[in-house]
C-alpha cells in the first residue's frame, strides 16, 4: 500500500514525505523501534535533508517517531493509541454533528448526499483510495460546518493520522465484499438522515452507533 499520489497535489516535498512515511508507520510497514535516517529518506524519495527534516518534525509532533541526533526511532501507534484516536474523533465529531441541529443546513446536506453518491461509484469501480477520501470528506464537511474554531483547531492536529488509519481500514471493507462497502454507505446515510432530523437526540445516537461499528473495523485492520 502507498500513499494515493493523486492526494498530495499542491503538498509540499515535506508534506509529501511525512503522509508516505505516516502511511507506513500506522500500518505496521515500519515497525516499532526502527531507525528513521534522514540520509536513507532523502535518498528514497529522491530529496534534500531540508524537506526530510519538516516531514520528520511532523511526525514527531503527532507522537509516531521521536527525534533523535540525525534521524528518528518510530514509535507507532498502538491499539490503545488508535483506540483513543477514535475516541477523539468521536468528541470531535458527536459535538459538531449536534450543533448542525439548528440552522440552515441545506447546503451541507446537499454535499453530502453527493458524497454519498460518489462513494457508490467508487465501489462499482473498485477505487478504494477514492471511497477513502471520500469518506474522510464526508465527516469533515460536517466539522467545517459546526463553525467551530477550537474544534477545528483539535480536529486540524489528528486530520493527517485519521486520513492514513481510513485509507487502511477502506483497505478492510473491501476485502469483506460488498455487502459490508454497503452497510459503510449506509451508515453514513444514517448519519444524514440524522442531521434532517435537526433532532440533537436522534443525531448523538446515531453518532455513537457509527462509531462503535467503525471501532469494529478498526480492531480488524490494523496489527
Amino acid at each position: 500500500m502507498r500513499y494515493p499520489s493523486a492526494w498530495l497535489q499542491g503538498a509540499s516535498r515535506g508534506d509529501a514525505i511525512a503522509s508516505e512515511l505516516r502511511l507506513q508507520i500506522i500500518r505496521g510497514a515500519i515497525e516499532q523501534g526502527a531507525v528513521i535516517s534522514e540520509n536513507r529518506v532523502a535518498a528514497e524519495f529522491g530529496a534534500s535533508r531540508s524537506p526530510v527534516r519538516d516531514a520528520l518534525k511532523t511526525l514527531s509532533n503527532e507522537g509516531l517517531i521521536r527525534l533523535e541526533r540525525m534521524g528518528a526511532v518510530v514509535l507507532g501507534l498502538s491499539m490503545k493509541d488508535l483506540e483513543e484516536l477514535y475516541d477523539v474523533r468521536y468528541l470531535i465529531e458527536s459535538f459538531a454533528q449536534q450543533r448542525l441541529a439548528e440552522g440552515n443546513r441545506e447546503p451541507l446536506l446537499a454535499e453530502l448526499r453527493q458524497l454519498i453518491d460518489k462513494m457508490g461509484l467508487a465501489v462499482k469501480h473498485g477505487d478504494r483510495a477514492e471511497f477513502a477520501q471520500l469518506d474522510f470528506r464526508f465527516h469533515e464537511a460536517m466539522i467545517a460546518e459546526a463553525k467551530h474554531a477550537r474544534i477545528q483547531q483539535l480536529w486540524n492536529s489528528i486530520r493527517h493520522v485519521v486520513l492514513a488509519v481510513m485509507l487502511i481500514t477502506t483497505d478492510e471493507v473491501f476485502s469483506e465484499g460488498d455487502a459490508k462497502l454497503q452497510s459503510v454507505i449506509g451508515k453514513h446515510g444514517g448519519l444524514l438522515k440524522a442531521i434532517e432530523s435537526r433532532d440533537a437526540a436522534v443525531i448523538r445516537a446515531e453518532v455513537r452507533a457509527y462509531f462503535a461499528d467503525s471501532n469494529r473495523t478498526l480492531h480488524n485492520s490494523l496489527p
